[in-house]
């Protein structure tokens, strides 16, 4: 297997103009299709709600309905968070394998296990081939 992966490596480094052009594309549509998403206006809102949250209290009139405005604004906030360290995430590994591919200028000898952890998302085995999945996205399958 860890020949496969080697290969599957070096067909990449020995074409790597299609594989670089995949990664750009991907980053456009990370940077501009899947804009972060700002919580200042979920914020407002939210100061907003609490104060009419403690109004209501005090004037002891019913204040459920504010109350569970708050909690689902407080929920679309934390996935808004989530959200964007997810893309940063992949903006980060997609960067990181552009990177690596301008500085290659050689074909891998062995097997490197850190640099298959930097690289690689996933490896499938089929009965007689592997599906290397690279964390850009880019799959690549090879025959055992």
């Amino acid at each position: 297997m860890q020949t496969s992966v080697v290969k599957a490596i070096n067909e990449l480094l020995s074409n790597k103009e299609p594989f670089i052009q995949a990664l750009q594309k991907n980053i456009a549509t990370v940077f501009n299709g899947e804009k972060d998403n700002a919580t200042d206006d979920i914020d407002s809102k939210l100061e907003e709600l609490q104060q009419q949250l403690l109004v209501q209290a005090r004037s002891k009139n019913d204040y459920e309905d504010v109350a569970d405005e708050i909690y689902r604004l407080r929920e679309l906030k934390q996935n808004a968070l989530v959200e964007n360290a997810e893309r940063e995430g992949k903006r980060q590994r997609i960067a990181e394998m552009t990177d690596f591919l301008n500085e290659q200028s050689c074909e891998l000898e062995e097997y490197d296990e850190q640099l298959v952890r930097r690289l690689i998302e996933k490896v499938t085995i089929y009965n007689s081939d592997l599906t290397i999945e690279f964390k850009s996205g880019i799959e690549r399958q090879i025959e055992m």
